[in-house]
């Protein structure tokens, strides 16, 4: 491997104003926004910052909400609009007072600001939601008050740091189904698999009994947790079926095995476009690498070239073209500056020219003045005559017969890089030695400092066993020659 590769593949996002739009739409952001144009210098609320509960009628019939449980939702939304700083809240001088409220500098910023404020605001709501999922079920906590107004979480047995990974450990598999196999996993994840996901050890067969109460245990809280977040607009939730309850808090056991055509009973979670957005940016504030297409326009094709060296087919290419776009001198000075990066014996060498062909591929016709400044350069000279001929061009030069073999030895050296499909790998290995008669036996004098490994891989994987015993042979006189 030729450099550390990100953790995670990249994520396609929507455009910010695209996202911004969806954050604005957030049922929970829609009622915080509501009441903090409607609060005033007679709004009263506790020494807190919660609206006091004579007035919650009130918010709960301006939103809309049926008085049994309206109550309980303007509440919520109240405090995610003093939380976001929607609104501004004063504290009251006396102990026993109320304090005072005013619309908060956020609150213009929803409509003035632009989509980045939008979002910087709505991240807030996100990780005061993503708060109260972790927080604990209490019924009655008068008793684990301290006289400073601490919670005794020692007396919960609840460990608040450990809860909130849990959350994120579950949110991150969530956003890794939804990028599985180039976003062919972007439909719903069942609760029990995701519960499994952080449940069950990777390396166990048949789950113990105590494994699926783990998991059913934790199904429980998720399902509590995912009806908390979906209203902020990160998941589209589809709750457990209460008539699934074996008991109050409690699953069936048997859930993680259950028939695929029920399994949707037992709750369907999906990250929604705007959830990607917000789970990315609570991994990339804890220091994740979680790369996302766009992020290398702009920038050298250094770090073009290098950011894209293990991203998938679809990703690179969408990369590629956003770095095109963006670059102001035209298409023969960005394909010199690609070309520039491509150089190098380092062990990432082989994979930049790879990726570096690829992207010239959609740089265009005009590129070709650049493509054949180089064709007399030995690491580059391959790429840009197999460049060029695919365009039909005319003049263009044979190559000397070391630059063949040089370019071979790069191409499986890049291919092994890059871990494709091993079908496909071994198809170029044997088709490259096919080409030409004696391959073996010139190959090994390249001075190509991959030369030796390439030629070791060739005689692993190649399917006829003369020519993999040659490319055996081929290899030790590789390293002999290198001194190694």
């Amino acid at each position: 491997m030729s450099e550390e590769r990100p953790s995670l593949p990249p994520v396609r996002l929507n455009s910010e104003a695209e996202l911004a739009r969806d954050a604005l739409a957030a049922p929970l952001f829609v009622r915080a926004v509501r009441l903090a144009r409607w609060a005033g210098p007679d709004t009263r609320v506790g020494a807190g910052g919660e609206l006091v509960e004579a007035q919650l009628p009130a918010a709960a019939e301006h939103l809309g909400l049926p008085a049994d449980d309206g109550a309980a939702y303007a509440s919520e939304a109240w405090r995610l609009a003093v939380d976001t700083g929607l609104l501004d809240v004063t504290d009251p001088e006396e102990e026993d007072a109320e304090g005072t409220v005013a619309a908060g500098e956020n609150l213009g910023l929803l409509t003035g600001g632009s989509p980045q404020d939008v979002l910087s605001i709505w991240l807030d709501g996100l990780d005061a939601v993503h708060a109260d999922a972790t927080a604990p079920v209490l019924d009655d906590f008068t008793d684990l008050v301290g006289e400073d107004g601490s919670i005794d979480f020692d007396a919960l047995d609840w460990d608040p740091e450990a809860e909130a990974e849990f959350l994120d450990g579950v949110l991150g598999n969530l956003y890794l189904l939804t990028l599985a196999d180039n976003g062919a996993g972007e439909g719903p994840v069942p609760l029990p698999a995701l519960a499994a996901s952080m449940i069950v050890p990777d390396d166990m067969g048949e789950p113990t009994d105590d494994i699926l109460e783990q998991v059913s245990e934790a199904m429980m809280r998720l399902d509590d947790q995912f009806r908390l977040l979906e209203p902020i607009g990160i998941v589209e939730y589809r709750p457990v079926d209460e008539a699934l309850m074996v008991e109050e808090g409690e699953a069936p056991v048997d859930a993680v095995g259950g028939d695929e055509d029920d399994v949707t009973r037992y709750g369907m979670v999906k990250l929604t476009p705007l959830g990607l957005y917000g789970v990315r940016a609570r991994m990339l504030e804890a220091g994740v690498d979680a790369p996302a297409v766009g992020d290398l326009a702009g920038k050298g094709a250094d770090a073009l070239l290098d950011g894209i060296a293990h991203y998938p087919e679809s990703a690179a290419r969408a990369e590629v073209k956003l770095w095109l776009a963006g670059y102001a001198d035209g298409a023969v000075s960005a394909a010199a500056e690609l070309l520039a990066a491509a150089r190098g014996t380092d062990e990432g060498g082989p994979l930049r020219r790879l990726h570096c062909q690829q992207a010239l591929a959609l740089a265009g016709p005009e590129a070709e003045p650049a493509v054949r400044a180089v064709l007399g350069d030995r690491e580059l000279g391959g790429l840009a005559r197999v460049w060029l001929a695919e365009r039909g061009a005319a003049d263009v030069p044979a190559p000397p017969e070391d630059m063949i073999f040089w370019l071979a030895i790069d191409t499986i050296a890049a291919h092994l890089d890059a871990d494709g499909e091993l079908d496909e790998l071994q198809g170029l290995i044997e088709g490259l030695s096919a080409q030409h008669s004696g391959f073996f036996d010139e190959v090994w004098r390249v001075d190509h400092p991959a030369t030796a490994d390439v030629l070791e891989a060739m005689g692993r994987l190649h399917s006829d066993k003369k020519a993999a015993k040659d490319a055996r042979k081929a290899a030790f006189k590789a390293r002999s020659r290198a001194g190694r």
